[in-house]
Parts: structure tokens; sequence; C-alpha cells
């Protein structure tokens, strides 16, 4: 019974941490992300709207996230909200007319391009990016 406990409790803490991550997708052209929960804590890079976090921990108006490469920053709510987005996560991603890699290449595209993903088809996301290029992209490429 004391096993079951000690056990019991381990999975209570582990899903108290995942609780708390909640997927959410810069909404504005640029976001300032920064060192600390405030204005003036250090800019550390810049990123473009429909970039994907994972929000970690709230302290008043700023989230503090983990992003695709396990990097972490602060960014203020106001730049954030709940729309679904994917990153490339690998170099030369080939995003493509129609689900399928047989159908035609539009334009490839590095690792770390966000989009926010309009449909899914199967493991074929429909995306558009910022600018408005739009096209598919396979799951398996995009975080």
């Amino acid at each position: 019974m004391k096993r079951y406990s000690i056990a019991l409790t381990v999975l209570i803490v582990l899903c108290a941490g995942t609780v708390m991550a909640e997927r959410l997708t810069i909404i504005a052209p640029v976001a300032n992300i920064r060192s600390g929960p405030d204005a003036k804590s250090d800019l550390l890079w810049k990123v473009e709207k429909y970039y994907p976090i994972i929000v970690v921990k709230k302290s008043g108006s700023w989230y503090q996230f983990r992003d695709f490469e396990e990097d972490s920053g602060w960014v203020h709510k106001s730049l954030v909200g709940k729309v679904k987005a994917i990153i490339t996560k690998k170099d030369l991603c080939n995003i493509r007319s129609q689900p399928g890699t047989k159908s035609k290449i539009l334009f490839t595209v590095e690792k770390g391009i966000p989009f926010k993903v309009l449909k899914t088809e199967g493991r074929w996301l429909n995306i558009e990016h910022a600018d408005g290029d739009r096209g598919w992209i396979h799951d398996s490429l995009v975080w």
C-alpha cells in the first residue's frame, strides 16, 4: 500500500506540472522576448506572428515559456492567443500545393518558420504564413 501511495504522489506532482503547460501562439506581428516578467528586462530575441510557445509559468501579465528548441523567455500576455500554429523543425521543408508527396512544391522553408494551421487532412497540415503564403506540410516536419 505504501508503494502505491508514493507512486500516486509522484503521478500527481508530474500531472500538476503538465496541467500548467499551455500551448499558445504569438498573435502580434512581432513580439519581444525578454529575460524577465517586465518591459525593463533584457531583450533576448524577437519572434514573428504564429510562433508557437508552451507557457510554463505566469507572473502578472507575463508568461514564461519554452519553444521548439527548448529556449525560454518571457512574453506579455497581450501578444499571445489560442491560435493553432506550428513551426518547422527541419531544414528545407517542402510546402506543397496539395496534401501528398506527389503534389507540386510551391516553396521551401528553413527551420524555425512559424505558420498558422488552417486545417488538417490525415498527417498533412494546410498552413498559412503571416505574409499570406499558403500550402501543405507533413506533420513530421513541424513542432
